[in-house]
């Protein structure tokens, strides 16, 4: 019970909530970090991140810690319709020297919270309410916690994912279905796999799988279906399989029957408790560019500003250059005030963020959703020429030359 008062408090300890502490960090800020989980959520599988995320890793200072992951060199996407193979360089591309990197979730959480003192982040930390207070000119965030604590921050910053109470607080509704849900999993073999480094993607008419190793014993899967692919279940959450043995058997028997063998064979090596079934959802990108992303000591960074589906593989990754840019904005106030918070800068300070991060992400959002329509609604003559001719040949390189990005430095 009683009040606390804190420089910065960050909502939610997933990986944009951690970065942006590790961020500030590095500039001397110390932000207290509430996780409503009792300790970290490092369940799930595993990310890709691509050079722009690793571009924020080296600026955080952690990136080391996770060299042990090879590089993709290339992708080969299957036409589940044509039979047709399609194959994606990831290296040499734009100056690369090497492709993205395939992660476990948990280890880069885990590198994440290294970098920061244990009394910084506080589990099973749930908010009620949030409100502002002014105070000699600026605005305080005051945040109510359901044990009856309260706590007054100079800046406040959510991090609390796609269905985040301090963007809801900023006026956003919740995000929306995209019409597809998606099963992800990791793969055992204890003896080893004997698999390439190369992703594996295959698509077709409604739907969309892949694999790839990311370890020599584990290989990282996903299958993403459209409305018209889900027979059994709706696309609302609570409708899906929940059970990880219905999960793994719902693919293997309805939707993977076609699939080839060796990744069928992937998905009965699952271990089970890693198996996640769930909606696909994404905020509208006008949302993003015309929201209110800040509104006085308060913003949001990672999910809770700006959900998208999975087919760039950029939510983690600009997760990660959120937390690089808006330590980097707050850090420099800091340092040029003697190394001091002042109250009243935050507005401006926040908003300079914002204004960096906007167009960018919208770009991302719709990005990432014209990648997953493509590949996955129709086999039509009209699709398949869209799909081959245009959308592979000339918007998906310009894709992901938008997502090579280089988010800067921490240096004070």
């Amino acid at each position: 019970m009683g009040t606390t008062v804190e420089d910065v408090v960050i909502v939610g300890a997933g990986i944009a909530g951690l970065a942006t502490a590790v961020a500030l960090k590095r500039a001397g800020v110390e932000a207290l970090v509430l996780e409503r989980s009792e300790g970290l959520r490092t369940t799930g599988t595993a990310l890709i991140l691509f050079p722009n995320a690793w571009f924020a890793l080296d600026a955080l200072g952690v990136s080391h810690k996770l060299a042990a992951y090879a590089p993709i060199p290339k992708g080969y996407v299957t036409d589940l319709d044509t039979g047709e193979v399609r194959e994606i360089s990831f290296t040499g591309a734009n100056g690369d020297t090497v492709g993205p990197k395939p992660v476990h979730r948990k280890v880069l959480l885990e590198a994440l919270a290294d970098e920061l003192p244990v009394h910084s982040i506080r589990f099973s930390s749930k908010i009620s309410a949030i409100e502002t207070q002014q105070h000699e000119g600026s605005s305080i965030a005051i945040i109510h916690m359901e044990s009856g604590t309260v706590i007054k921050a100079k800046v406040l910053i959510g991090c609390d994912g796609v269905h985040s109470v301090v963007s809801r607080w900023l006026g956003f509704g919740e995000p929306v279905l995209s019409g597809r849900s998606a099963v992800r999993g990791l793969a055992v073999y204890p003896q080893g796999h004997g698999l390439s480094q190369n992703v594996q993607h295959f698509v077709g008419l409604g739907r969309r799988a892949g694999m790839v190793a990311l370890t020599d014993k584990e290989i990282f899967w996903f299958f993403s279906c459209t409305a018209k692919g889900i027979t059994l279940y709706q696309l609302q959450g609570p409708s899906l399989a929940k059970d990880p043995k219905d999960i793994q058997k719902e693919v293997l028997e309805k939707y993977a029957k076609d699939l080839p063998h060796l990744y069928r064979d992937v998905v009965q090596h699952s271990n089970l408790s890693t198996l996640s079934w769930a909606p696909l959802m994404f905020r509208y990108p006008w949302q993003v560019v015309y929201g209110n992303l800040s509104k006085q000591n308060i913003t949001v960074a990672g999910d809770a500003m700006h959900p998208m589906t999975p087919d760039l593989a950029q939510g983690g990754c600009q997760a990660l250059e959120d937390a690089v840019i808006l330590g980097r904005h707050i850090g420099t106030s800091f340092v040029q005030n003697g190394r001091i918070l002042v109250p009243k800068e935050m507005s401006e300070v926040l908003g300079k963020y914002v204004e960096e991060r906007r167009w960018r992400v919208a770009l991302l959002i719709m990005g990432s959703y014209l990648s997953g329509w493509v590949q996955q609604s129709g086999s039509g003559w009209v699709m398949k020429f869209l799909r081959g001719t245009i959308f592979y040949k000339f918007i998906s390189p310009k894709l992901f030359r938008i997502v090579r990005y280089d988010c800067g430095k921490l240096e004070f």
